[in-house]
C-alpha cells in the first residue's frame, strides 16, 4: 500500500512543498480563527434610556464603602457591617464601578454606575452625585474642591497676562 494515490507526483518538488506549506499555513489560520471566537463578546451594557448598546469611554473606577449603612444597602446585615467598617477605613465593593459611557442615540457621554449581576448581567443607573465620594481614583466632576476660584480661573486663561491679571486692592 502505497502513497502514489495521496499524492500528485507529477508535481515538482518546489511545487509541491509549496502546497503543502499553504495548506498547513491555511489550517494554522483556520486554528487561530476558531480560537479567537471563543473569546468573549463585548460586554452587555444597554442604555436605561434608549436600550441601545453602549460604548466606554474610560476605565472603570472602583467603589468603596466607608460607612455601615452603605453595605447595609447593598444587603450585608448591621452587625457584620459595624464589624467590617469598623476593622477597614473602607470595604471595597465587589462587582460595582463607576464608568463613562457614550450612547449613540443620545450622541453624548454620561457617567454611569454598574452593578455586575450573579448571571453576567449588567445594571446601569447613572451616576449619582454621592457615588463621587465612594470611588478611587475619580476627577470630581466639579473640579477639585480644594482649589481656590482664582487658581482655577487662572489655569482656564490662554494667554500669560503676568502681573496685570492681579488686582490690587489700594
Amino acid at each position: 500500500m502505497g502513497f502514489d494515490g495521496l499524492l500528485d507526483l507529477s508535481l515538482s518538488p518546489v511545487t509541491f512543498f509549496r502546497c503543502c506549506f499553504i495548506g498547513v499555513r491555511e489550517v494554522e489560520l483556520q486554528r487561530r480563527c476558531d480560537r479567537n471566537r471563543k473569546r468573549s463578546k463585548r460586554r452587555a451594557i444597554y442604555c436605561p434610556i434608549h436600550g441601545c448598546h453602549l460604548d466606554s469611554t474610560s476605565q472603570k473606577y472602583s467603589l468603596f464603602a466607608d460607612r455601615a449603612g452603605q453595605l447595609q444597602q447593598r444587603g450585608v446585615g448591621r452587625r457584620a457591617a459595624l464589624m467590617l467598617v469598623a476593622s477597614q477605613t473602607a470595604v471595597p465593593l465587589e462587582g460595582e464601578w463607576l464608568e463613562a459611557f457614550w450612547c449613540e442615540e443620545c450622541q453624548k457621554t454620561s457617567w454611569y454606575h454598574v452593578r455586575k449581576c450573579r448571571n453576567s448581567t449588567y445594571g446601569v443607573v447613572l451616576a449619582p452625585p454621592e457615588l463621587w465620594q465612594q470611588a478611587t481614583g475619580v476627577i470630581h466632576p466639579q473640579g477639585n474642591p480644594s482649589v481656590g476660584e482664582f487658581t482655577r480661573r487662572q489655569s482656564r486663561t490662554l494667554s500669560y497676562g503676568g502681573i496685570k491679571q492681579f488686582r490690587f486692592i489700594g
